[in-house]
C-alpha cells in the first residue's frame, strides 16, 4: 500500500510541476497576482516572479521524481511536506481573503477554486506525513544505486530544461490556454452569450439602532421596504457593497478579448470578422525591446490584405499601425512573450509566435 501511495503523490507533484514547467512565464504571471499590492504587497519578489517560478517548478518536479524513484526519502519527504504547507499558507489565505481566485496549481490545464487547492492542499500534506511514518524505518538504510535510475534521471533533467527554455523562449511546447491555434473566437462567443454567467449586487446593511450588520442581495433589499423606506433604521455601508455570481455559464478567457480603439471604440466585431487579421500584442510596451517593435511593425505592415493592430495598455506604443487598447491581464492571457503577434482568419487563431519567432518565418 504504501509503494501505491508514494508513487500517486509522486505522479501529482511530476504533472503539477510539469504543466507549471512547459508555461513557466504563465505561472510566473499568477505569482505576481500573489505578490502584488492587493495581497501580499511585496514589490521585490513581484520583479523576481520569473526566476521565482522556475525554481517552484524545478523543486516540484525534482522532489516529485525523487519520491517516484525512493532517492533521498527523507530529504525528499521533508522538503515536500516543507512545500506542501508553504502553498497550503498560499491557498488558505487566497480561499479566506478571496484575492486569487485560481492557484495555478495545475497552470491553465487544471482549474481549481481557492478552497478546492487548499483541500487538494491538506490532503497532499497528510499522504506525505502517512508517508514519512510508513517509511522511517527506511531512512537509514544505505540507497540501492541503479544504472537505470542514473540514466533516468539523466534524461529527466535534460527534458525538463528543454520544457522550461523552450516556453520562455518560444510559446508553451503544449498550449493549455483557451487561445491556442485552431480556436474559433467567434464560436466561444457565441457560446458565452448563449449561456452567460449571472451575478447580484450585495449590500451590507448596519442597523443604525441596534449595530445589527447584515448582507442582503439586490432583490430582497427591493422587495423589502422596511429596508429603504423613509425612516429605516438600515443603512447602506459606503464601500462594502460586492458582486457575486449566482450561476455559472460557459467559462472561457475569450470573455475578456475586447479590444478598444484610443477613443473606446469597440474594435472585436471588426477584427472577428476580418477575413485576415493580425495582432502585436504588448503586454508591458515600456518593456518592449523597441528595435523588435519596429521589425515586427515593418513586417505586419508587408501583410497582404491583412488587417492590422497593435494591441497594448498605452494608445502610442506603435508607430507605423494603428493602435488598439486592452486590458493589460487579457491580454497576458493571450500572448507569454512581450511583443507578440496573432493571426487570425475570420475570427479563427491559425498562428502565434513571439515577435522574434514571426520576425524569423
Amino acid at each position: 500500500m504504501k509503494h501505491i501511495l508514494r508513487i500517486i503523490i509522486a505522479v501529482i507533484f511530476i504533472a503539477s510541476g510539469f504543466v507549471k514547467a512547459v508555461d513557466a512565464v504563465g505561472f510566473s504571471f499568477k505569482l505576481e497576482e500573489y505578490f502584488s499590492p492587493a495581497v501580499f504587497n511585496m514589490p521585490f519578489f513581484e520583479k523576481q516572479a520569473l526566476p521565482i517560478a522556475i525554481i517552484v517548478v524545478v523543486l516540484e518536479l525534482v522532489l516529485g521524481f525523487f519520491l517516484l524513484m525512493k532517492m533521498r526519502l527523507k530529504f525528499t519527504l521533508s522538503a515536500l511536506i516543507a512545500l506542501c504547507v508553504f502553498f497550503g499558507f498560499l491557498t488558505f489565505y487566497s480561499a479566506y481573503f478571496n484575492v486569487v481566485t485560481d492557484c495555478g496549481c495545475f497552470g491553465d490545464a487544471l482549474k481549481f477554486t481557492p478552497w478546492q487547492s487548499f483541500v487538494k492542499d491538506i490532503v497532499l500534506l497528510l499522504g506525505l506525513i502517512f508517508l514519512w511514518i510508513l517509511y522511517r524505518k527506511d531512512f537509514n538504510e544505505p540507497e540501492q544505486k541503479s544504472t537505470f535510475k542514473k540514466y533516468a534521471s539523466a534524461f529527466a533533467f535534460l527534458t525538463m530544461v528543454f520544457v522550461i527554455n523552450w516556453g520562455i523562449s518560444h510559446e508553451p511546447l503544449i498550449d493549455f490556454r483557451h487561445y491556442k491555434i485552431g480556436t474559433d473566437l467567434n464560436v466561444e462567443k457565441a457560446k458565452i452569450a448563449k449561456n452567460p454567467s449571472e451575478y447580484k449586487t450585495f449590500y451590507s446593511l448596519k442597523n443604525e439602532k441596534t449595530g445589527e450588520v447584515i448582507n442582503i442581495n439586490q432583490d430582497d433589499y427591493v422587495n423589502k421596504e422596511e429596508y429603504w423606506k423613509e425612516g429605516s433604521p438600515w443603512k447602506i455601508e459606503e464601500g462594502k457593497t460586492t458582486s457575486k455570481i449566482v450561476k455559472q455559464g460557459y467559462e472561457s478567457e475569450i470573455a475578456k478579448f475586447k479590444p478598444e480603439s484610443s477613443e473606446g471604440m469597440d474594435l472585436t466585431e471588426e477584427i472577428l470578422k476580418a477575413p485576415k487579421a493580425v495582432l502585436v500584442f504588448a503586454y508591458n510596451p515600456e518593456k518592449a525591446d523597441k528595435n523588435i517593435l519596429a521589425k515586427t511593425e515593418a513586417k505586419v505592415n508587408s501583410e497582404k490584405d491583412a488587417l492590422v493592430y497593435g494591441v497594448s495598455t498605452n494608445p502610442n506604443t506603435f508607430k507605423t499601425i494603428k493602435n488598439a487598447m486592452m486590458d493589460g491581464t487579457a491580454i497576458k492571457t493571450i500572448a507569454r512573450s512581450n511583443p507578440f503577434v496573432l493571426t487570425l482568419q475570420n475570427g479563427k487563431i491559425v498562428d502565434k509566435k513571439s515577435a522574434e519567432d514571426y520576425l524569423k518565418k
